[in-house]
């Protein structure tokens, strides 16, 4: 029997139209052609309300949702007419699709700074410490991102220009979903990571040009160095990627590689990982598990 064609649609999204006839039959004509198209409960699809069928044998499947994901099987009879003796034979042949969901990787990004700072005191660093998260927060609320898993730490480094210098090795992530992006999605949901994304680019930028402007004004405006200053041009950001809960990346799904693919029955994801995990009891048979 043929393999079974995969098919990726975005979440919310139509999908493409799935043809119910290989190429050597796209090319000739076929006597009384009727098509049964069923989805993955094995229900017959005529009629449904989220599926488009066409005479010609062709469904689209409405606003993909994680849940519609699954094998779309189509069986094609028709008939075959000797003609010399007017014979007619009935021919089926099945096609099969597998159709699942997907959805962008969202994006975070790891970014890495260093602070000059007169001596690893904890007190002083921490209080420092706490007021740049603070900033940093306000200056990307608004495009409901978060700063998340900051953290530093005192180093004390010997530097051939300037002797024994102590410094802040500071890191965090922009985060545009730490506040339970369900909420947000909710508002618009087509393409809800597009929006994400958007969001948390504009908040890349925004605290690139944060410490862009500290370098500036230590450089050219200030009079006297403050006790702990941003080190110039130590920023470092890496993007990082996530998917939603119930989708990961999956190296089976080649065509789809850098997509968040619907986590398929018998595994799930809890949280924003980029994998799905095997439940330990497989008791879970629907696509997009966030629980097992």
């Amino acid at each position: 029997s043929r393999a079974a064609v995969k098919v990726y649609v975005k979440v919310f999204t139509n999908s493409p139209f799935l043809v119910c006839m290989d190429v050597s039959y796209a090319k000739e004509e076929v006597i009384d052609p009727k098509y049964l198209w069923t989805g993955p409960d094995g229900k017959d699809l005529e009629g449904q309300k989220y599926v488009n069928l066409t005479e010609t044998g062709k469904l689209m499947v409405r606003e993909f949702k994680e849940s519609m994901s699954g094998a779309y099987t189509c069986t094609l009879s028709h008939k075959v007419i000797q003609a010399m003796t007017h014979e007619e034979r009935e021919m089926v042949e099945a096609y099969k699709f597998m159709v699942y969901a997907y959805q962008e990787a969202d994006h975070a990004y790891q970014v890495f700074v260093r602070y000059v700072t007169n001596k690893c005191q904890k007190e002083v660093n921490d209080g420092f410490f706490e007021e740049l998260i603070k900033s940093l927060n306000s200056i990307v609320s608004d495009l409901k991102c978060h700063i998340t898993e900051p953290f530093y730490k005192c180093h004390s480094i010997r530097t051939p220009e300037q002797g024994l210098l102590h410094e802040l090795f500071i890191s965090f992530q922009v985060n545009p979903f730490a506040s339970r992006w369900e909420g947000i999605c909710h508002q618009i949901p087509y393409y809800c990571e597009d929006s994400t994304n958007r969001r948390v680019e504009e908040a890349r930028v925004r605290t690139a040009k944060f410490f862009e402007k500290q370098a500036y004004l230590l450089k050219h405006e200030l009079q006297t160095v403050p006790a702990i200053y941003y080190l110039e041009n130590s920023i470092a950001m890496t993007r990082i990627n996530h998917c939603r809960p119930g989708f990961g990346k999956n190296i089976t799904h080649k065509k789809c590689a850098a997509c968040c693919v619907v986590c398929e029955p018998g595994t799930y994801s809890p949280n924003n990982d980029v994998t799905c995990q095997i439940c330990a009891r497989p008791q879970v048979k629907t696509y997009g598990a966030t629980s097992c």
